[in-house]
């Protein structure tokens, strides 16, 4: 994949394009993420959009300095660190202050991509790290849910606090307004449903893989079930408990746009598997048995760190097959 038509790249076998180009495909990503955006204007009103602005104003900033300052070719035209700032601006809750914004946005861009070598050589997420330096700078105002919209009143942490603590259930109305995003929390992880379209979206598009995904809501699902079950006796219960997992917080859209993630999660297929299959159970005991009520951040983070080990599993090899030939041409 190259930034241009008109540019030759020499490199070792295999040879192969599929003729995109990183701007076409964060352009994707980015017109995928614009339902959520809005959704999120919509409901938590004018302080979102400019959390939004600032964030990806920031990012978009932070590279362009970062590389006129180490003498480095411009790449703000391929869109990544717009993604990045879009990215990490869904994922914050609508009354943090915007300096905060601002510092985490320049963490996710100079710390997390730009000093690992840039797009493509990053180990971590840019922005799950940009918001983890937040949450352990700032944890006070990421944990502040009051902000000038209608639904202030409801706090997504406030929900996954006390299904931690086993005191909150919700019958199907509530269920049905979660997956709608008649909820607050963060400014892009309110809305199952329009994740959902945006997964279909990227996925006709050929952006994203499913396994990685489908493996992290799987995983997280039955284990879900598994300790509701255990917990309640109850299959019902336990179903409920499931639903009302996946509709609050971030699994879904820490899903769809975070393992999905080119540079930081595994090419290989079985690969892809592992590492959702881990992201998934790593939320699960986050939320069930850890510190915070949320876990999908740290999973993500943690399983980042494995990643190159698991493009190890079922890596294609090439230059030679099952019958090697020999020195004289026998078989």
């Amino acid at each position: 994949m190259s930034d241009t038509n008109n540019m030759t790249y020499l490199s070792s076998s295999p040879h192969y394009t599929a003729g995109g180009t990183t701007q076409k495909i964060m352009g994707a990503v980015l017109l995928a993420m614009l339902p959520e955006c809005v959704w999120g204007v919509v409901t938590f009103g004018f302080r979102a959009f400019l959390v939004l602005l600032v964030s990806v104003a920031s990012c978009v900033i932070s590279e362009w300095l970062f590389q006129k300052a180490t003498k480095q070719k411009v790449t703000i035209g391929n869109l990544s660190a717009a993604v990045t700032g879009v990215l990490l601006a869904l994922v914050l809750t609508p009354a943090i202050p915007l300096w905060m914004v601002v510092i985490g946005a320049v963490v996710a861009i100079v710390v997390a991509k730009g000093l690992f070598g840039g797009i493509g050589s990053n180990v971590f997420n840019p922005a799950l790290t940009g918001r983890g330096f937040m949450m352990i700078s700032f944890g006070a105002a990421m944990s502040s849910w009051k902000a000038a919209a209608p639904l202030d009143a409801i706090s997504s942490a406030t929900v996954l606090s006390e299904m931690k603590e086993g005191a909150f259930a919700a019958d199907g109305a509530t269920l049905l307004q979660y997956f709608l995003g008649n909820r607050a929390g963060c400014i892009g992880e309110v809305s199952v449903l329009l994740l959902i379209l945006s997964f279909i979206f990227l996925l006709v598009l050929g952006i994203i893989d499913w396994r990685a995904p489908l493996a992290m809501l799987a995983t997280f699902a039955a284990a879900t079930f598994i300790a509701g079950l255990a917990g309640a006796g109850d299959a019902a219960a336990a179903c409920s408990e499931v639903l009302l997992g996946l509709c609050t917080g971030g699994v879904v859209f820490g899903a769809v746009f975070m393992v999905t993630d080119y540079a930081t999660t595994p090419v290989t297929k079985k690969g892809r598997l592992v590492f959702g299959f881990g992201c998934g159970l790593i939320t699960f005991l986050i939320r069930r048995f850890g510190g915070y009520p949320e876990g999908v951040m740290f999973s993500i983070l943690i399983m980042n760190s494995v990643a190159p080990f698991l493009n190890k599993l079922a890596a294609r090899k090439y230059g030679y097959g099952k019958k090697v030939m020999n020195q004289g041409g026998a078989k």
